[in-house]
């Protein structure tokens, strides 16, 4: 968008919805430039329209998300100063139904070996 002279009609249009839900957030990391323009876009919505972000990354591991430690601070002040955090912990209910089939078996600690 930034390259087409669009970027203002796309931040418009991202900021508009009442929510608006980011998934998997982390999942790749951001280059600087997209860490910037995801930070425009989580201002122009702070206090204004709702998110909801999924991430299966901490949010202490976002200053190596958004490759810069300010930015991912930045960010984080306005997406937690009226958030609810829900943490979810265990394996994802994929993995939690392939067991259960019998397709995944769970991970087995390795056999120690004793030496005299």
């Amino acid at each position: 968008a930034h390259g087409e002279g669009r970027l203002e009609e796309r931040l418009s249009f991202l900021a508009k919805p009442k929510l608006l839900i980011v998934d998997e957030l982390g999942y790749l990391p951001f280059d600087l430039n997209a860490a910037h323009l995801f930070f425009q876009l989580v201002s122009r919505r702070y206090e204004r329209g709702a998110m909801l972000i999924t991430s299966n990354r901490s949010v202490g591991e976002w200053g190596t998300v958004f490759g810069d430690p300010v930015v991912a601070t930045a960010i984080l002040d306005r997406l937690l100063h009226h958030s609810h955090v829900i943490t979810i912990r265990g394996d994802s209910y994929r993995l939690r139904e392939k067991r259960r089939s019998g397709l995944l078996q769970k991970a087995t600690p390795p056999l120690e070996s004793v030496t005299d």
